[in-house]
Order: C-alpha cells, then structure tokens, then sequence
C-alpha cells in the first residue's frame, strides 16, 4: 500500500464514511434576491449538532436526495453557533431542487471541506474585503468572525457590489455593517434605479476611487470570476502584493475531497487545496483558467 493510501486510510478511519451525508433540516429561508436564498439549517443529530466545528472559508456539499448534491461555501460564522447557513443562487438542477425546499426539509450534508482564511495572517492588519453578489456568502463568515472577535484586528474596509440594487445580497449585513462604527462600509451597483442613492460603477473601479491604503493590510476577495481578475490589478495598482491578496475559489468544485478532477488546474485540485488561495498561488493561472 502506498504511503498515500495509508494516510487516506487512516483518515477514513479517524472521521468515518466521507461520502456518508449527514441529515441536516431546514430551519428558516431568506429570499436574498429574485434568484438567491438563504437556508438557515441544523442537523437532525443533536449530537453532531454540538459538536460540528468549522473555520470560515471552508465549504460543504449538499445533498437533495433523488436529485443530486453541489458544493456550496458555509456562509455563516463560527463565532455563532445556533445554526448554520448556506447560500444558492439558483442555476441548474440541484439548485433549482433546492430553491423548491420549504422549512422543515431535509436535506444532506457532507463536510467540512477545503482550507480557510488564514486567520493567524490577518490579525493585527488593516482588512479589506471586496466581494461582487452572491460573492459575498464566503466572506460575511469570515467578516462576522472577524468583528466578533474586533480587538485582534486593524480597520476594516468592505467594498461589495452587484448589478442593481435589486441584485445585492444580505442586505440585513449591510445595513449592520453600515451602522457599525469601526466598519467603512462602500456599496455599488453596476446600474442604479429611481430610488437608489448610493454609488454606481463597477466594483474594481469603486474600489479604486476608495482607494483603501496597502500599509498593513490584506485584501480578501470574491465575486465573479471576471470581477475577480479585473480587482487584482487595481489593488497591485494601490500597493498591495500578491500575498497580500487572498480569494477563494468555487467555481468548477465537484466532488469536494479532489477525486473527480473536475476542478483540476495544472497540479492544484481547488477543492482539496483551496477553496482559500492567495494571489501569489494562482496568478498564473486565474486569467485563463478561471
């Protein structure tokens, strides 16, 4: 048996069946925008439930038995224990099954999954977070974790954009962090309305007109990929290098544990190396590949 293997062995051993779902009921569903909900959700085993530990950053993969099951980031925090959260926007067959879910339904589980935000890297920084839509799901975990535990880290800036105002998501957070004292809030849309007074343009160019300063401080980022690729030069641009810029990555994530391939670029499996990767690590690729 290779060394592989055994280390693969010993694993399943140690956390039991990895393609085993747990059973996880739905709790509560928030309509973010015409086409992205909220599942607020616990686990059926109450057991598991008090004992379920995760680090923002990381996903999960969920399951409609009889349909299929897709990766999606666990969007809330580890600092808040009652429930757990996850986003969709809907998409494609497992998604649409999901958006038919009422409260009360029960649904599969398997995780987590992946690496995190680096926490030990970001305390004592000034953090810049810029997210575009459903973008924001990975980073309002890592965001609410990092206010409640405030007195570990610098300023914080948040940058977040969709393409309408009908568009934005969690706009619970953001009025939250809008009101929050020790939080610089910036929001956008791509195209305003008739009732919306905030910024428009898009987010790489908001985010330099903000112009948040590279001194001490990390950029997390997320959104679509072609927000992505055009945000990274911007804060090259302000000073920032690439370590000092992380993403993470979901498009393309399959089978969560880097066994299908489908996410597979060069020798980087996202799912079973990412989700969270730092600028450094996949420049060379993102412009082309992602």
């Amino acid at each position: 048996m290779a060394i592989s293997d055994i280390s693969h062995r010993k694993r399943y051993l140690a956390e039991g069946n990895v393609y085993l779902p747990h059973i996880a009921v739905i709790e509560k569903i928030i309509e973010e925008t015409p086409g992205v909900l909220t599942f607020h959700f616990n686990f059926k085993d109450d057991k598991l439930k008090d004992e379920f530990t995760f680090e923002s950053g990381q996903f999960g993969e969920y399951s409609i038995f009889g349909v299929g099951e897709a990766p999606f980031c666990i969007s809330s925090s580890p600092t808040r224990r009652d429930h757990l959260e996850f986003a969709v926007q809907r998409a494609g067959r497992v998604t649409n099954a999901l958006h038919r879910l009422g409260v009360g339904a029960e649904i599969g589980f398997r995780g987590p999954f992946g690496n995190s935000f680096p926490l030990d890297f970001l305390q004592g920084k000034n953090l810049v977070f810029v997210a575009g839509g459903i973008g924001l799901a990975p980073l309002r975990s890592l965001i609410w974790n990092v206010i409640d535990n405030r007195d570990k880290y610098e300023n914080i800036d948040i940058i977040y954009g969709a393409r309408s105002p009908l568009d934005l998501c969690f706009k619970y957070d953001l009025d939250a962090w809008e009101q929050d004292k020790t939080v610089k809030m910036t929001t956008t849309v791509d195209r305003g309305d008739d009732s919306w007074k905030g910024n428009v343009g898009f987010v790489p160019s908001i985010t330099e007109q903000v112009a948040p300063s590279a001194k001490n401080a990390v950029a997390i980022v997320c959104g679509p990929p072609v927000m992505i690729r055009f945000t990274f030069p911007v804060l090259e641009k302000l000073g920032f290098t690439p370590e000092q810029m992380i993403t993470t990555l979901e498009k393309r994530m399959k089978c969560g544990i880097g066994k299908c391939g489908r996410c597979n670029i060069g020798d980087i499996y996202v799912c079973r190396d990412g989700p969270v990767f730092s600028y450094a690590q996949i420049q060379g690729f993102l412009s082309s590949e992602y």
